[in-house]
C-alpha cells in the first residue's frame, strides 16, 4: 500500500491495455489479470470498498471495487471474510465516468486506504453516474451506478488523476488533520527510503 505523501498518489495515471505487463515495485512483473487480484486480496486485508493502482504504486489508469451486502462492511462483522460477503467484484480499465445528474450528494462519510484513520462527510460527488471502462477480457463495457457505489467509483477514479477526496473539502478541514497527516506522510517517506534501498540490492544482486 501506498501512503499520504507518497508522489505517486499525485501523479494522472497513464491509460492501459489488457496485455499489458505491468510491474509493481517490490515484486516480479505480473499481468494485469494478477494485479487485479492482488489488488483485491489488498483491499480485503484492509477491509476496503475499492482500491486503485496507484495505491500500490502503479501509475495506471485501473482500479477494483465490490459491492457487499450491506454499505457499512468496514464497521460489522469483523470476525466474518469480507469476501463471503460481496454481491459483485468489479475491476476498470481505463474507467470514464459522466454525472447523470447536476445535484452534488455531501450525505456520505469518505475516507480512505490511503489515509487510514481520517474520515470526513461533505465530499461532494454526483449522486448517479454512467461509467465505462474496459474489463479483463478486453470488453467495453458500460453501466450506471447510484448512491454509495456511484460514489466508490468516483472516488477511485479521483485517485487516477492524482486527486485525494480531502482535495474536495474546504483547506480547513485538511488542516485539523495537520498532524496525523504528517505521521503518515513520515511513514510513506520511511517506506520508500527501504523500498528504494531493497529495489537497488536486488538490482546489484542480478547483475553480479
Amino acid at each position: 500500500m501506498r501512503f499520504y505523501g507518497d508522489p505517486v498518489l499525485r501523479r494522472k495515471a497513464k491509460a492501459l491495455s489488457v496485455s499489458d505487463t505491468l510491474k509493481v515495485p517490490g515484486f516480479e512483473a505480473q499481468t494485469v489479470r494478477e494485479v487485479a487480484d492482488t489488488m483485491l486480496e489488498t483491499m480485503f486485508e484492509q477491509r476496503g470498498v475499492g482500491l486503485a493502482a496507484p495505491q500500490i504504486g502503479l501509475s495506471v489508469r485501473l482500479f477494483v471495487a465490490v459491492e457487499y451486502e450491506d454499505d457499512e462492511e468496514e464497521n460489522e462483522g469483523q470476525d466474518e471474510p469480507l469476501r463471503s460477503r460481496v454481491l459483485r467484484e468489479y475491476v476498470m480499465l481505463n474507467p470514464v465516468i459522466k454525472p447523470l445528474d447536476k445535484k452534488k450528494d455531501k450525505s456520505y462519510q469518505e475516507g480512505c486506504l490511503s489515509i487510514p484513520g481520517i474520515y470526513e462527510e461533505g465530499v461532494p460527488r454526483s449522486k448517479r453516474v454512467n461509467i465505462s471502462y474496459t474489463d479483463l477480457d478486453g470488453v467495453q463495457r458500460t453501466l450506471e451506478a447510484e448512491d454509495y457505489l456511484a460514489r466508490v467509483f468516483q472516488h477511485e477514479l479521483d485517485h487516477l488523476d492524482g486527486v485525494l477526496f480531502l482535495d474536495r473539502l474546504p483547506a480547513e478541514v485538511t488542516d485539523d488533520h495537520r498532524r496525523d497527516l504528517l505521521k503518515i506522510q513520515q511513514a510513506s517517506k520511511n517506506f520508500l527510503a527501504h523500498l528504494g534501498a531493497w529495489e537497488k540490492e536486488k538490482h546489484l544482486r542480478e547483475n553480479l
